[in-house]
């Protein structure tokens, strides 16, 4: 629930001005995400009782393509950092076909947000782990002078004087000697003293070399350092592997879990690995086990369920039409498919239940031959807000080069600064630019801002290509430089148009 407290600083302005660090334009389209995305946090402060009646405000954008549609519904799930995930309505079959279900759109949402939860989860607990971790190395380097249950069932019984080991506080920083291979490990330890027969200054005296040890094993000193570690490996469940199949996870079955959970014989393999390795290895395995996994699925479950964005792009592309046959007869059942999962349902996942009804749905099309009346009625009523995007002419393209934080001009000045050499692109040569993305948009197929990448490269392109043996370190683009490399580009018409 933190990105839905979150949304309590994000108003729609908050969440306008957000999305103008990326995306030119466009306002009805912003203002009407702003409006849903709020909605959601609104949502939270209604009573119980009428909470779950109040339903998403899903949206469909209308637009050619390359004018921000698929970047404002991205830029939106960061904002509100809610799971989110981008799929191509025309990649999906009715039920009977051959092809992806819809129904798996709401699967690899939850593994998105299963992911994430865990990601965040380990990074929490990392610390803890890697003290963990140092612990066990420092009980190799330097052990304790006492036995433990562990030291009862392993260690011989004969033992040399543990006393000639700790003489001072100082003397043994370097930890135990290594064993005739050169490396350390507690099998090579004499056995010990229980806790009770312990002198307890020998007790202080080691907790001060074990904490001196500490402070060296920090900087490193003993990364070069080789140790025996155990680490526990399954026998036999690898092979089995090739079973977990997309077959199985769409009837809601985790094979890679149910095989895991199986009682196969599991060894512990004595594995001798320099410090700094066993280190990482020794925090993996402690995050493995201080990572509750029940507890990261529930709390993913409910960010879908609460917070979660799908984007269906293309959509247009499924609109059918009746009077034909063919793959127009899927398409209208790919709609129909759709249907229940906007409408709210509960899908089976390998996690468990996974209800829709909350989740936003932003769907976008070009609708270049069809409308978005086409759609099927029970689906447009799912989709209450219809936006139109319109089409970037050259004052956008002026603004998209160097207004975003990503903007053209800046990626291409970072990767050019990699060769130390520096930059710098007049007014002039941007305004001529945009004119030529403008031009090529209207006599050829107009690809909205995608035009500027293609006239940026082929502008750049001598200069990327001898970036490395370039003597000038500093570069000037002004209006004429873009004439003389791109302004053919304006000018290279597809005549046969006009052939019949």
């Amino acid at each position: 629930m933190d990105a839905v407290v979150q949304m309590e600083e994000l108003t729609p302005k908050e969440i306008v001005k957000e999305l103008d660090k990326f995306v030119i334009g466009q306002n009805d389209a912003k203002r009407a995400v702003a409006i849903s995305l709020r909605n959601r946090w609104r949502r939270q402060r209604v009573d119980e009782g009428l909470r779950d009646e109040i339903m998403p405000k899903n949206t469909i954008m209308v637009g050619p393509t390359g004018v921000g549609k698929t970047e404002i519904a991205k830029r939106l799930s960061s904002i509100a950092q809610s799971p989110f995930i981008k799929v191509e309505a025309s990649k999906f079959t009715e039920v009977g076909y051959v092809g992806r279900d819809v129904e798996s759109i709401i699967r690899d949402l939850t593994e998105l947000a299963v992911n994430e939860v865990r990601s965040e989860r380990t990074e929490q607990l990392t610390k803890e782990a890697e003290l963990k971790a140092d612990d066990k190395i420092l009980a190799i380097l330097v052990p304790p002078p006492f036995r433990t249950e562990s030291d009862r069932a392993n260690e011989p019984d004969d033992s040399d004087d543990l006393e000639s080991e700790l003489d001072d506080g100082d003397a043994d920083l370097d930890g135990p000697e290594p064993d005739g291979n050169g490396g350390r490990s507690l099998s090579t330890e004499a056995a010990r003293p229980t806790l009770q027969a312990i002198d307890p200054e020998l007790i202080k005296k080691w907790e001060r070399t074990r904490e001196k040890m500490r402070a060296r094993l920090a900087r490193g000193d003993f990364d070069d350092t080789e140790i025996d570690i155990d680490v526990r490996e399954s026998i036999g469940a690898v092979g089995l592997n090739i079973l977990s199949s997309s077959g199985f996870e769409e009837m809601g079955i985790d094979m890679k879990s149910i095989i895991s959970s199986l009682p196969f014989p599991t060894e512990e393999k004595l594995r001798r690995e320099k410090v700094s390795k066993a280190r990482e290895i020794l925090t993996q395995q402690e995050l493995q086990r201080l990572v509750d996994m029940d507890s990261v699925v529930k709390d993913a479950i409910e960010r879908v369920e609460e917070t979660g964005i799908v984007f269906l792009d293309e959509i247009d592309k499924i609109v059918g039409n009746e009077t034909f046959s063919g793959p127009d007869v899927s398409r209208q059942g790919v709609q129909r498919d759709i249907l229940p999962i906007v409408e709210g349902t509960t899908v089976l996942t390998k996690y468990g239940m996974v209800r829709t009804d909350h989740i936003l749905f932003i769907a976008a099309g070009a609708f270049h031959n069809c409308k978005v009346s086409d759609l099927i009625p029970e689906l447009q009523g799912r989709f209450p807000i219809t936006v139109h995007l319109s089409s970037l002419g050259k004052d956008e393209f002026a603004r998209i080069l160097t207004e975003p934080e990503n903007a053209l001009i800046k990626q291409y000045r970072a990767l050019l600064a990699a060769e130390g050499i520096g930059l710098r692109f007049t007014k002039g040569a941007v305004d001529e630019i945009s004119e030529i993305a403008e031009t090529v948009n209207i006599q050829h197929e107009d690809i909205g801002a995608r035009r500027l990448h293609t006239v940026v490269d082929e502008l750049l392109d001598e200069v990327s290509f001898n970036a490395p043996e370039l003597k000038t370190k500093k570069i000037v683009v002004n209006a004429k430089y873009v004439r003389e490399k791109v302004g053919d580009l304006a000018e290279k018409r597809d005549l046969s148009e006009f052939i019949l």
